[in-house]
C-alpha cells in the first residue's frame, strides 16, 4: 500500500485531541467552497402514500387505497443531497439505467443542485425502492435491482479519477449493489491524491476499503466483522486491531440509542444521541457521513465534526423517508 501525506489543515482537521476553539462565524462561506466526490449505489425512492380502511377479503392483508406517489433520490444520490443542503458542493459519479426509473432519478438529480455525473446504461435496470405507507407508518417495502455491467463501472471509474483533483473530500457510499466492486481501485487514487476518504460500509469483506480515512459503520455492520464484544474496552480493543489491519485512521460508529462513538490513535469520544422525537431511521447513515464530509472539507475539527453529525442524524430521524438536513436546521442563526 503506497504511503500518502494529508495536508496540514487536513491533518488538524482529523486531530481530534486539538483544544482550540472552533468558530462558526465563517463556516456558511467555507462550505460553499468546499467540494465533495461522492461515489456509489444510487436508486430512486418511491413512496405511496394511502389510506387503510379495510383488509382484504382475498388474504389477510390490508387495502391501501393510494391517494399519492412522491419520489426521492436514494443511496449515494441521497448522501451528495445531504452534502448540497448544507451548502457544500457535491459531484456524484454514479451509474444507472436507461429505462423510465432512471429517467425519473436523472430529472431529480437535475433538480438538486448536485453536479451529476451520471452514465445511463440502456442494459441496466435502475435500482428502485418501493415503499406503501399508510398514517405515517410503512407497510411494504419492494426492491428492484441488479448489479450494473463491467464496462459501466469502467467508464464510472474513469470520470471518478479525473475529477479528484478538483475535490477536496472523497466519499463512498457502499449499498453494496455493485457501483463499488473496484473500491480498492478509487481508493488508492484518492490516497495518491491526499485526500480525505470517508466510507459508509457494507457485506463482510472490508479489506476492499483497506486506506480509507474514516470508516462509519453502526453496530449491525459492524458486529459481522469483528464478532461481539462484552465491554466497552472489549470493543475498543477490537476495532483498534481492525483499524490496524486495514489502516483506516478513524471509525465513527453509530450506535442508535447509545449515540456514536469515535475511535483513532488518541483514543474514543463518545457523543450522546440527540434524536427527540423518532419517526423513521432510513437515511440516518448518509446524513452523517453526508455532514462528516462536508464539515471535514470545509476544515472543521474531526471531534467538532462528529457532535454535529451526531446532531444532523437526530434531526433527520425526526422526518419521514429519505431525507436530509439544512444548513439552517443544523446551525440556527449561524
Amino acid at each position: 500500500m503506497q504511503d500518502f501525506a494529508l495536508s496540514a489543515s487536513m491533518a488538524s482537521a482529523l486531530d481530534h485531541t486539538t483544544d482550540t476553539s472552533f468558530s462558526l462565524s465563517t463556516l456558511r462561506e467555507r462550505l460553499q467552497n468546499t467540494r465533495v466526490l461522492i461515489a456509489g449505489d444510487v436508486m430512486l425512492d418511491r413512496y405511496w402514500f394511502g389510506d387503510v380502511e379495510r383488509i382484504s377479503p382475498e388474504a389477510p392483508v390490508p387495502i391501501v387505497h393510494a391517494r399519492r406517489i412522491e419520489e426521492r433520490l436514494g443511496g449515494a444520490a441521497n448522501v451528495a443531497n445531504n452534502v448540497s443542503a448544507l451548502g457544500a458542493q457535491a459531484s456524484l459519479v454514479c451509474v444507472f439505467g436507461k429505462d423510465s426509473v432512471g429517467d425519473d432519478l436523472a430529472a431529480l438529480l437535475k433538480t438538486s443542485g448536485i453536479q451529476a455525473h451520471a452514465h445511463q446504461d440502456p442494459a441496466l435496470k435502475t435500482i428502485l425502492k418501493l415503499r406503501v405507507i399508510s398514517r405515517q407508518q410503512q407497510l411494504l417495502r419492494v426492491d428492484f435491482e441488479e448489479p450494473p455491467a463491467l464496462d459501466a463501472l469502467q467508464r464510472a471509474q474513469k470520470r471518478f479519477i479525473a475529477l479528484l483533483p478538483e475535490h477536496d473530500i472523497v466519499l463512498l457510499s457502499d449499498y453494496a449493489k455493485g457501483a463499488l466492486l473496484h473500491s480498492a481501485t478509487l481508493i488508492a487514487a484518492a490516497r495518491r491524491a491526499g485526500k480525505i476518504i470517508l466510507i459508509d460500509p457494507k457485506g463482510t469483506d472490508w479489506k476492499q476499503y483497506a486506506g480509507a480515512t474514516i470508516l462509519t459503520p453502526n453496530r449491525a455492520e459492524l458486529r459481522p466483522i469483528i464478532g461481539d464484544w462484552h465491554s466497552e474496552s472489549d470493543l475498543q480493543t477490537r476495532i483498534t486491531a481492525l483499524r490496524k489491519e486495514l489502516s483506516i485512521e478513524a471509525l465513527f460508529l453509530t450506535r442508535s440509542e447509545e449515540g456514536a462513538s469515535l475511535y483513532t490513535d488518541q483514543g474514543v469520544v463518545h457523543v450522546a444521541t440527540e434524536a427527540k422525537e423518532v419517526y423513521d431511521v432510513s437515511g440516518a447513515g448518509d446524513t452523517i457521513i453526508a455532514t462528516l464530509a462536508a464539515l471535514l472539507g470545509a476544515h472543521v475539527p474531526l471531534h467538532e465534526a462528529i457532535t454535529y453529525a451526531n446532531r444532523a442524524a437526530g434531526i433527520v430521524v425526526g422526518k419521514l423517508g429519505t431525507a436530509h438536513v439544512q444548513y439552517d436546521e443544523l446551525f440556527p442563526s449561524k
